[in-house]
């Protein structure tokens, strides 16, 4: 099998009312790869608030798209280590590393169809339904915007639901979760989300006022290229943090690691290089008693914890309009069952790509 042609193009989706009150939209770099064997793989990556997207599509398409037509896609390996390498002076982190990550959840799309196989199962299945937790609790929502999203997420049966905590003021953070916590009751935990807002003191400050709540995760509270800092924090609060959706290489994940920076760690498979770094960063937390969340796309993320004993949760965000795929996976009592259909199961709905395809992002 050869590869004939990848076609890509930039995708401006629409979010949910609640979440727009944040973000209006996000955009999606995708890949369509094809073969002489008639088999396509569906790569993309997700760019969240849609910052950089033509930029991701522009070092693929000159970068890295010539290095693979003519090649057999089933070579997923050596094609991501060819990809990896073929610039010296470009690290695989933030654009060049979405790039990558587009094309390498294609080839694993091809490879998995050619193999009949979803791909959990390809990579040695441990699961076929993965429970999720609901995010979102924007900034941006008032107390009854906050509240509803979480009751919603509580209503498909999550027994987990993630806030942001983006005020300044501890205390109004503090009411914030309290809130919601009360709305939910017992049978819903919560975690909190700090998005990189704070130093390590406003940390310290912040997290006091909330370990009393019995929080299942801290989650990102310093800039992430300061693994030193979180490391800090984590050693100083007794909430357990998380942390990694902006890491992308296990060289990063190594570091938080040996420095106990994260209990949780959360790589996103859209950012950390594809399904094959991604497994690697999986099994490399395994060995050291680590437990892995992906980081949004749960609707790919899940065939990730599919194939790995340290999965924990999938993060269920409705990001995506319901014409974009033609069919998602959906949440039932707090799960989310993996399709049984080959590759990873996803495949834009007839006219997606002709509605959503931002102007200039195609080639």
């Amino acid at each position: 099998m050869k590869i004939t042609a990848i076609d890509t193009c930039v995708l401006t989706v629409p979010t949910s009312r609640q979440m727009a009150l944040e973000f209006p939209h996000h955009k999606l770099v995708v890949a369509e790869i094809a073969t002489d064997e008639g088999i396509r793989g569906l790569g993309y990556s997700l760019v969240f608030s849609g910052g950089g997207a033509e930029s991701v599509l522009a070092y693929l398409d000159a970068r890295l798209k010539p290095l693979l037509i003519g090649e057999d896609p089933t070579a997923v390996e050596r094609l991501w280590e060819k990809m990896y390498r073929g610039d010296r002076s470009v690290r695989r982190v933030g654009i060049a590393g979405m790039a990558l990550s587009a094309l390498d959840i294609g080839l694993w799309d091809i490879a998995g169809k050619a193999a009949k196989l979803p791909l959990h199962k390809l990579w040695g299945a441990v699961t076929d339904r993965v429970p999720c937790y609901g995010s979102g609790g924007w900034g941006k929502y008032g107390e009854k915007d906050l509240i509803a999203e979480a009751e919603r997420y509580a209503g498909m049966g999550c027994r987990y639901y993630k806030m942001k905590i983006h005020d300044p003021d501890p205390l109004a953070n503090r009411r914030r979760v309290e809130a919601v916590n009360k709305a939910l009751g017992p049978g819903v935990r919560m975690m909190v989300d700090v998005n990189q807002k704070l130093d390590v003191p406003g940390n310290l400050r912040q997290a006091a006022v909330l370990e009393d709540l019995d929080l299942v995760w801290y989650e990102e509270p310093v800039l992430a290229d300061d693994i030193a800092a979180c490391a800090e924090v984590a050693g100083a609060i007794r909430i357990p943090v998380a942390t990694g959706e902006n890491s992308y290489t296990r060289y990063e994940f190594r570091e938080l690691i040996e420095r106990k920076a994260a209990r949780y760690l959360m790589p996103d498979v859209c950012r950390a290089n594809g399904f094959s770094e991604t497994l690697k960063i999986g099994h490399l937390a395994a060995a050291h008693g680590i437990a892995v969340s992906p980081h949004l796309v749960y609707e790919i993320s899940i065939q990730v914890c599919g194939a790995l004993a340290n999965g924990f949760l999938v993060e269920l965000m409705d990001w995506m309009p319901p014409d974009l795929f033609e069919e998602i996976p959906a949440c039932k009592e707090g799960h989310v069952r993996i399709p049984d259909r080959p590759g990873h199961g996803m495949a834009l709905q007839r006219g997606a790509v002709s509605k959503y395809r931002s102007q200039g992002g195609r080639s």
